[in-house]
Formats: C-alpha cells, structure tokens, sequence
C-alpha cells in the first residue's frame, strides 16, 4: 500500500468552493484502479490549506493509472483553478 500526501493551498475566500468541487470529484478518484481510500482535512492554523491523503494498491496506479487517465483530466477540471500553488504531492510506504 502507498500513501499519497498532497498539501493543497487554495485561493483565500475561495475553499467552500473547492469544497463543494472535491464533493463532486471525490467519486471520480474513487473508481481508479488501485485506488483504496482518501482523506480531505483543513488545517487549522491556516484554513485555506488542506491536505489530501489517498491510500493506493501501488505507486503506479496513482502516478500512471490516474495521473494519465481521461478521469484525471475531469478532476483538474475541477479543483485546479482553486490552487494558489500547485499541490506538492510525495508518497509514502510503510516501513
């Protein structure tokens, strides 16, 4: 199993609208092969920051399966006009 981190900074003012764009990306995501579970949260001392943790079979089915699929597209559709800077994204495996 691979975990994915992504720290996300939205635009200020602009994250109850990307809130309501994640509810409706959160499906496409979850159909992806390999896919196992996701987490959105808010930080707290910064509330225009979330950070997105997505829990995937192998690395490739997030960085190939996904990142290079026709649902991909659809997702940056509609989160990325929300990002102040594009996500950092690293993955993680257990030790």
């Amino acid at each position: 199993m691979i975990l994915e981190v992504a720290i996300i900074n939205i635009i200020p003012d602009l994250e109850d609208d990307f809130l309501n764009a994640f509810s409706k990306a959160e499906p496409i995501i979850s159909k992806i092969k390999g896919y196992i579970s996701h987490q959105l949260k808010r930080c707290i001392e910064n509330t225009s920051q979330f950070i997105l943790l997505v829990e995937w079979e192998t690395l490739t089915d997030h960085t190939v399966g996904f990142r290079e699929s026709a649902e991909y597209q659809e997702w940056k559709s509609l989160l990325n006009h929300f990002y102040n800077t594009f996500p950092i994204v690293q993955h993680y495996e257990n030790s």
